[in-house]
């Protein structure tokens, strides 16, 4: 069975249609590529899958699950790491179990686990203001994991990091994803970004957004380090411009 399943799902907004008959699928451990241009209707999407919006039509699939328009099952990280200033880190971290009631000494007794599995051990007690881009969005990322162990929606994480961060953070982020066996759904504008770090990826066109192709990237995770130099990479890049 499917982790997260989406069966038909369409938007209108006003009376202008933003998605057209979307279902996607995405397994265990599996991390998958939404990939299409600005205005495609993607976060949209992800505004549905996460239970933040209702769709017109169509239905959302958790572990075989209806949550459609159940916010709390399905965890959503924005582009911005939108790390609270006032706040430590932990406490940021934190912040999904203190919402939902926890106590503060308990919350930060759960999250203190993971900070070395994060790469985040000794940051517990800084501001945000004293991490490096590449560090908030670890803590960014591990405060979406303890709002839902199960799938993560991330949308465009890495896109503001300099070119040898975000490297750096996708072989990290698929090392992590191997260990605690996450599910991830993907949107990015980067085809190279897609190729190197999908398990699949599917295309959203059109106006209103239509899923047009899935392409399977058969080179296994990670990437070897020449990857985006040999012809298989060229020609699925060549086949995904071609098909945009």
């Amino acid at each position: 069975m499917d982790k997260l399943e989406v069966h038909g799902v369409s938007k209108t907004f006003a009376d202008k249609k933003v998605l057209e008959n979307i279902s996607i699928t995405l397994k265990e451990g599996e991390l998958v590529c939404l990939l299409g241009v600005s205005g495609g209707g993607k976060s949209t999407l992800f505004n549905i899958i996460s239970g933040l919006m209702a769709p017109d039509c169509g239905q959302v699939f958790l572990d075989g699950e209806d949550v459609t328009v159940k916010p709390g099952h399905i965890s959503y990280m924005l582009q911005k790491d939108l790390l609270l200033p006032y706040r430590t880190i932990e406490d940021n971290v934190a912040l999904p179990l203190l919402l939902r009631g926890v106590q503060k000494q308990e919350a930060r007794s759960q999250v203190s686990r993971y900070f070395a599995e994060f790469g985040l051990e000794g940051t517990e007690k800084k501001w945000p203001s004293q991490l490096s881009g590449g560090m908030r969005q670890r803590a960014a990322l591990l405060r979406t994991y303890m709002f839902s162990q199960n799938v993560a929606l991330l949308d465009e994480p890495f896109s503001a990091l300099d070119t040898l961060t975000k490297s750096a953070m996708h072989k990290w982020y698929l090392e992590v994803m191997d260990r605690i066996r996450l599910s991830t759904l993907f949107i990015t504008h980067d085809i190279d970004e897609a190729i190197l770090l999908s398990d699949r990826i599917y295309l959203l066109t059109g106006q209103p957004g239509r899923i047009t192709e899935e392409i399977t990237i058969r080179e296994p995770r990670p990437r070897r380090a020449d990857f985006n130099l040999s012809p298989e990479f060229l020609a699925y890049k060549k086949n995904i411009i071609e098909k945009l």
